[in-house]
This record gives C-alpha cells, sequence and structure tokens, in this order.
C-alpha cells in the first residue's frame, strides 16, 4: 500500500489495529506436520523457525526479535523503523554500494540506498515499511505480509478489501484512539486471532477517551466492515466490487466459516468415521482443493462428507 511519507505513521499504525480482527477472519493453516494447532500456524511457525537471538547467560536479556509484530506505534514515519532495523538487528548480507546517497540527491535522483534495503529485507515485521526508489520519483509503501494465502482468489481479495478498505478510513483517526489503546493490546490481539480464529476475544477501544474493553473477533468484525466499506468507497473503488468482496467477507465471519475452520472440522469429521490421522489429512486435502477449483468462496464451502475414498479403520486391517 503505497503511502504519502507524511502520512506513514498513521497508515501504519492504523494497520497495526486492524492486522488482529483480520487475522481472526483469514486463518487459512490450522495443520502442520499431521499436527492440529494454531488456526494460522504460520504466525508462530515463522516466528519460532527465523529467531536467531542469543540469550545473555547471566540476565537472561534478549533483544526484540527480527521477526514479530513489532515494538512500538511508529510516532513520525517509516524512517525510525529502518534506523530501529539497524540498531537491533546485525546484517546478515554484505552490500556494498558504490553510490553516494548525498551525490544522488544533490544531482537531483533518488538515492537506491542498496545496503539499507538489503539489511530492512532480513527484519521480518508482519506490516513492514518499504523504501522503493523506482518509478516516478520513488515511493514508501506498507507490506502487509499477515495476509494469509487462499483459499481461493476470492478470498484473498476479499481479506485485501476488508484490510485497506479499513486502513484508509482509520488512518484519520488513529492518532485520537492511540492514547486508549497501547501497542501490546494490538500485539496481543493479532497472537490470540492467530491462535484461535473467529473464537479469540479482542481488546478494541470504545472511543478515544475510554479504556479499551473485550469482545469477540466475531462482533468486532461486524463493526469494522462497514467502516471498511466506506473506505474504500471514498478511495474510489466501485460500490460493485466492495459489496462483491466484503460480501463474501462478511459472509465468512457471519457463517464462522474460515480456511482453518473449514479445515478442522472436515479433519474432525473424517476422524470420526474412523479414518487413520494421515488419512484424513489426505483426504481433508483432496477436498480443499477441488473446492479452491469450484471457484466458490470458502464460506460457501460445504461441511458434507458424503462418500470418502480412503478406508476407514475396520477396511484398513483388511488392506
Amino acid at each position: 500500500m503505497k503511502v504519502a511519507p507524511e502520512e506513514f505513521a498513521r497508515f501504519l499504525n492504523a494497520a497495526q489495529m486492524l492486522t488482529g480482527p483480520l487475522m481472526a477472519a483469514a486463518a487459512n493453516s490450522p495443520t502442520f506436520l499431521g499436527h492440529r494447532l494454531w488456526h494460522e500456524t504460520r504466525i508462530a511457525l515463522f516466528k519460532q523457525a527465523g529467531d536467531d537471538r542469543p540469550t545473555d547467560a547471566n540476565t537472561g536479556f534478549r533483544l526484540p526479535p527480527r521477526i514479530g509484530f513489532g515494538n512500538g506505534w511508529v510516532r513520525e514515519g517509516a524512517a525510525e523503523l529502518f534506523a530501529e532495523s539497524v540498531a537491533l538487528h546485525e546484517p546478515l548480507f554484505a552490500e556494498c554500494s558504490d553510490e553516494d546517497p548525498e551525490q544522488a540527491m544533490r544531482a537531483g535522483r533518488v538515492p537506491k540506498l542498496s545496503e539499507l534495503r538489503l539489511h530492512h529485507g532480513t527484519v521480518w515485521k508482519w506490516n513492514r515499511p518499504v523504501y522503493d526508489p523506482c518509478g516516478a520519483g520513488g515511493h514508501v509503501r506498507i507490506e502487509m505480509r499477515a495476509l494469509p494465502a487462499g483459499p481461493t482468489i476470492e478470498d484473498m481479495l476479499a481479506n485485501a478489501a476488508f484490510l485497506i478498505g479499513g486502513v484508509l478510513a482509520l488512518a484519520p483517526l488513529v492518532s485520537d484512539m492511540l492514547p486508549a489503546f497501547p501497542f501490546a493490546l494490538a500485539e496481543r490481539n493479532f497472537y490470540r486471532a492467530a491462535q484461535y480464529g473467529l473464537d479469540a476475544e479482542l481488546a478494541w477501544p470504545a472511543d478515544k477517551h475510554t479504556a479499551p474493553t473485550g469482545t469477540s473477533a466475531r462482533r468486532l468484525l461486524q463493526r469494522l466492515i462497514p467502516m471498511a466499506a466506506r473506505g474504500l468507497l471514498e478511495a474510489g473503488v466501485a460500490s460493485s466490487e466492495v459489496d462483491l468482496f466484503l460480501g463474501t467477507f462478511e459472509e465468512r465471519v457471519r457463517t464462522g466459516t474460515t480456511g482453518a475452520v473449514w479445515q478442522r472440522e472436515i479433519y474432525d469429521a473424517l476422524l470420526d468415521r474412523g479414518l487413520r490421522r494421515e488419512w484424513a489429512l489426505s483426504e481433508m486435502l483432496e477436498r480443499y482443493l477441488q473446492n479452491v477449483d469450484s471457484g466458490l468462496p470458502v464460506c460457501a464451502w460445504s461441511r458434507d462428507l458424503g462418500e470418502s475414498s480412503w478406508p476407514n479403520a475396520s477396511q484398513a486391517a483388511n488392506v
């Protein structure tokens, strides 16, 4: 999402606030290596797999991780996040450009900042600033990396519509809301949504002068969807597209059928039929792929098992 530099802080903070609620309705990776885990297991897996921090043997102190939700609300702009990356994390790769950035600016060129861009590419925040010197004098953008893949293209467009529309609508208001919404609560929302999906209890400020209260992810999303629609419409998105994609998102919330929920329910039903775990997972994946090919969003997928092509436990004994 391209953002004017002077507006970057507001837009990034709005994205941070909304990514938790978004994750609750978009989760799509509930299993890993044969185990049923978080609704969006990718979040915990990536954080754990890339945690390279040493622990001080005497104090137990550790620096903030390379992979995570962030370290606080942005106060001024993208530059503070780039400075934070340089200060907190050692470079993983060497890049030594011949460019003199100050000389490039004096000559009227946009500096490439190759070293910074490479280094910042090794610090993986779920909403990450990107500096890009290419095209139309360069730009900064917010890379919204928490958006899951799938289940279908329509589901991914629905997720993006909610998050981008919500950010557009929330950004003008976010500075007044932050004093009543500690960053730790936004981070908590993100991880609880990834773990529990639409069953998560999330915190949200009632208004700019009131402390946050707990609410169900589903109820909160029902309040936020009209805001996302307003943001898209005011940005010039066609009302037919807003209705289509946010309608898909809203139906997913209403029915409680996320990609993760569908996978869990089908998997559990197959286990109840007596299928062994590995067979149940394979059968579930086969049905998932068939539904993806149907073109229907996940909220319209059937949960009726019908006939299974895999043997149950008693049949398997004779195979």
